[in-house]
């Protein structure tokens, strides 16, 4: 069981819930601060407190009040106008893992959505229910609305969704699964739907796989220097620790340590006083891939736990500020 509190979620974490299914919880404290958040926004309402999305339209409609009776509708509409995804099925190991990065940017308690959308989110994720979501379509610069509008319209028991292996009509999936509908209000819809989820979650998988395909690498290529009777001292670890870059003295440590026991390594065997360029440089080749790795991992992980939304509320404050903290440049980037 991962238990999301806002803060904690890793890659690693990540893939457990969105590849191997386990089961994710909201922590008490985090339902609390969204409770908090939501009466804020409520009594903001009442006030007729100008909201970005909430009590006005989106994009260049931004100045448009909406009445009463326009703020109950515009959520759905909302996510209507933004299911727009096109192409083939995304896997559903994203879709799950745009779900758990919804729910962790909920649980800082800024997003003024119903706790009982986030919980919804929680229970579709514990039992199976994916909402069918299309590759194409996220603009990436104001987040993933496309996909991510997607998944919002199984909450109002529209769209499509996977269930045991099977892909239903949304509300079909919820009834089997007994999950209640829970609609969407004011705020609910924006707050499911406006952050970089989709392709931080896609971002976070790949990095996942691509740090364990550098590793096996690393096992590759220790075998072929095995094979090939190399000479061990380009990877002496001090050379690289004289150069600075932390990927190459990584996989020169990796290296020695799966050569360790050999003849190889004892200095057992005759070898070249050099060898060939694609043996030497083989630290810094798949080091460089590291470090590349080690940068965009720790971008992933800052969005994982961010408040990546628009608009972001401070209850504490009684105060919402509009910005673009949406933006999936931040994770697209490195």
């Amino acid at each position: 069981m991962i238990v999301l509190d806002g803060t904690n979620l890793t890659i690693e974490k990540l893939v457990r819930i969105a590849r191997y299914n386990e089961k994710v919880k909201l922590h008490p404290e985090a339902l609390e601060r969204i409770k908090k958040c939501r009466k804020v926004l409520e009594k903001k309402l009442k006030a007729r407190e100008i909201m970005y999305g909430v009590n006005t339209g989106i994009g260049e409609l931004s100045e448009v009040v909406l009445s009463d009776e326009e703020i109950k509708q515009f959520q759905k509409y909302l996510i209507y106008n933004h299911s727009a995804g096109i192409g083939d099925p995304a896997p559903i190991e994203f879709v799950r893992g745009a779900m758990a990065s919804r729910i962790n940017v909920h649980a800082h308690g800024q997003s003024a959505c119903r706790p009982e959308v986030t919980l919804t989110l929680v229970e579709m994720l514990n039992k199976g229910v994916t909402p069918f979501v299309c590759q194409k379509g996220s603009v990436g610069a104001c987040g993933d609305l496309a996909p991510m509008a997607q998944i919002a319209l199984v909450l109002l028991g529209e769209g499509k969704a996977y269930y045991k292996g099977k892909l239903m009509d949304g509300a079909e999936a919820m009834e089997k699964a007994g999950i209640p509908i829970p609609g969407l209000h004011a705020r609910d819809g924006l707050a499911v739907i406006n952050g970089s989820n989709f392709l931080t979650a896609m971002s976070a998988i790949l990095l996942y796989d691509t740090n364990n395909f550098l590793k096996q690498a690393e096992i590759a290529a220790a075998m072929s220097l095995e094979a090939l009777k190399a000479n061990m001292k380009p990877f002496t670890v001090k050379l690289h620790e004289a150069r600075g870059f932390h990927g190459a003295v990584r996989t020169a440590k990796a290296i020695n340590k799966l050569v360790e026991g050999g003849d190889l390594k004892a200095g057992r065997i005759k070898t070249r006083v050099q060898d060939a360029y694609s043996l030497r440089s083989i630290p810094q080749v798949i080091g460089a891939a590291h470090d590349a790795v080690a940068y965009a991992w720790s971008q992933v992980e800052i969005e994982l736990n961010g408040v990546g939304d628009n608009p972001v509320f401070f209850p504490d404050e009684d105060l919402q500020i509009s910005g673009a903290n949406f933006q999936g440049t931040p994770v697209s980037l490195p």
